[in-house]
């Protein structure tokens, strides 16, 4: 894996996250500047890997820069297609008059993603799925 890849950390039981993210490992299939991490995998420990908790990246997506900073939301949609060559795409969703917009849009389907990809159930409604790994401590 390249060094100065992007990490995206992905809710691997989403069906819509998951086309998106299929679609841009094979946009990255060649290049490899994205390291994908699905959140969802029972290895994965949320503390551990991140220092945020399972459900705080279960709310929104999140990201890792090559410098270890963390970030999340649009800006990780911007990250992700700049690494496959599509930066341009996304470049209008940072420009300060309509970066606003985005941002509200980005956080009105990330609270309701989980009832917008058929997720919510009568049991437990549309609250975000516990990880067992994201409870155990870092050893």
């Amino acid at each position: 894996m390249n060094p100065t890849a992007f990490e995206v950390f992905f809710d691997g039981d989403c069906p819509l996250c998951m086309k998106e993210i299929r679609m841009l490992q094979w946009m990255d299939r060649k290049n490899q500047r994205i390291r994908f991490t699905d959140i969802t995998d029972p290895l994965f420990v949320a503390m551990y890997e991140t220092g945020l908790p399972h459900d705080e990246l279960m709310a929104e997506i999140y990201g890792r820069l090559p410098s270890g900073e963390l970030v999340s939301g649009m800006e990780v949609f911007r990250q992700l297609y700049g690494a496959v060559g599509l930066g341009a795409l996304f470049a209008p969703t940072a420009w300060p008059i309509l970066r606003p917009g985005f941002d509200m849009a980005y956080q009105l389907f990330a609270k309701n993603r989980l009832r917008l990809t058929g997720r919510c159930n009568a049991d437990s409604g549309c609250a975000i799925p516990s990880s067992s790994a994201s409870a155990l401590s870092p050893s």
